[in-house]
């Protein structure tokens, strides 16, 4: 007959002269070599080394490595099976915000968006907003209907925001260097009217903008790069120059950016949105096109080139143009202008040796995971070009500015509409 209290007192004896065997530096290694592993690979290294110490292995890992005994088990099911257990560490803890609120992140970049800024360097993709993460949380309550206590608290919120590369930051060179009276109403019509034309179909909505001329030739542009370039160690002399003239549908995604050899002119620009209204027209269906704007001596709307051509936009192909323009030395809040900072990034660590390389460097660059429509305009503009004031009156008649706010809210509407 088999004693129960000799063979306790045998497994005691074995388990000590297994403990005694391992010795201390022994143990650090395994502890060491199982802490660097993760998953089924670490309960596969448990098992393993359990195995191996035999008899009485689990519980000397437990006490002397300070291994679970659940784990133990777990791992040595996983051997002997040859079945490994999914771990889905992804789909553990709690939920971001995101994926609780589905609607969350769009509500939010509904509110800052209005008020969101480029950096005025334009050498980063970066936007900021004058709008603290108490203050968004209160307004997705009052103006998109979310309760209190389903909200996340203004700390994670702000998490949010940084996720959405939406940052609350002091930033050099962003002070205005004017604000005239209007410049509040004008950014209250401008957010108004913005809004509506996103959530209006039939309304096709363009921010377009010119960046400063480009110095064609081996010069240093200030960026980096992981290949060996070397750059002129004086900026003189040139091989051209070239103009970037960007047009962004703010509500799509779409970057159309055209290079000019020549001035950007009211013609110009023009030209541009003729050339590229087919398409739009076709895709969109837009009934009324309203373009976002700086109110830059090219483009102003008292620029009477600039209104004779909108006009005649409108009449040829019967459709209502709405020019909205942002406030005197506030042009970093036209979306447009946060292009020009993706485009700076992705080419400055480059040598824009001619025009041919430039454009062919901005047709791989990515706005919002799309690359964007780029072309080379050669045709060279006249400057200059004005109506007499006597042609100019018969033009004013046939468009309507916003009452108080005159020079930058100007509606046209297709004569034979």
């Amino acid at each position: 007959m088999i004693n129960n209290d000799n063979i306790i007192s045998h497994k005691i004896e074995l388990q000590g002269t297994l403990c005694s065997e391992l010795g201390a530096s022994i143990k650090s290694l395994l502890k060491s070599a199982a802490a660097k592993l993760k998953g089924s690979a670490r309960r596969l290294f448990i098992a393993e080394t359990v195995k191996e110490l035999g008899l009485g292995g689990q519980a000397v890992a437990e006490r002397e490595l300070g291994w679970n005994r659940v784990t133990i088990r777990k791992g040595l099911h996983e051997l002997n099976s040859g079945i490994m257990c999914a771990d889905a560490y992804s789909m553990r803890g709690r939920k971001k915000s995101e994926v609780r609120l589905p609607n969350l992140e769009n509500d939010i970049c509904s509110i800052v968006e209005p008020k969101a800024q480029v950096d005025a360097t334009l050498h980063t993709t970066r936007m900021y907003v004058k709008m603290t993460a108490e203050e968004v949380r209160k307004q997705l309550i009052e103006q998109k209907g979310y309760k209190d206590e389903d909200l996340p608290k203004r700390r994670t919120i702000s998490s949010v925001l940084n996720r959405m590369d939406l940052h609350l930051k002091k930033v050099q060179k962003n002070q205005p260097l004017k604000k005239i009276p209007e410049t509040d109403a004008i950014f209250d019509q401008i957010h108004k009217v913005n809004r509506e034309a996103d959530e209006t179909d039939g309304v096709l909505r363009l921010s377009m903008d010119a960046k400063a001329t480009v110095k064609l030739g081996p010069f240093s542009r200030g960026g980096r790069n992981r290949n060996k370039v070397g750059a002129s160690d004086h900026d003189f002399g040139c091989n051209g120059t070239m103009t970037p003239f960007n047009i962004l549908l703010p509500k799509h995604d779409e970057l159309f950016i055209s290079f000019a050899e020549s001035k950007v002119t009211s013609d110009y620009m023009w030209d541009r949105v003729e050339e590229l209204w087919p398409q739009f027209e076709a895709r969109y269906h837009p009934s009324v096109l309203m373009l976002n704007l700086d109110n830059g001596p090219e483009n102003s709307s008292r620029r009477t080139q600039f209104i004779k051509r909108a006009v005649d936009f409108a009449n040829e192909h019967q459709v209502k143009v709405n020019l909205a323009y942002f406030p005197p030395y506030h042009s970093k809040y036209n979306p447009v202008e946060r292009t020009h900072g993706a485009l700076e990034q992705y080419w400055n660590g480059m040598l824009l040796t001619d025009k041919e390389t430039a454009v062919g460097i901005a047709k791989n660059m990515r706005w919002k995971g799309k690359h964007p429509v780029v072309t080379l305009v050669t045709k060279i503009y006249d400057t200059g070009v004005v109506l007499t004031k006597k042609l100019m009156a018969g033009y004013e008649k046939v468009i309507k500015r916003l009452e108080g706010l005159e020079d930058w809210f100007v509606e046209i509407t297709p004569v034979n509409a």
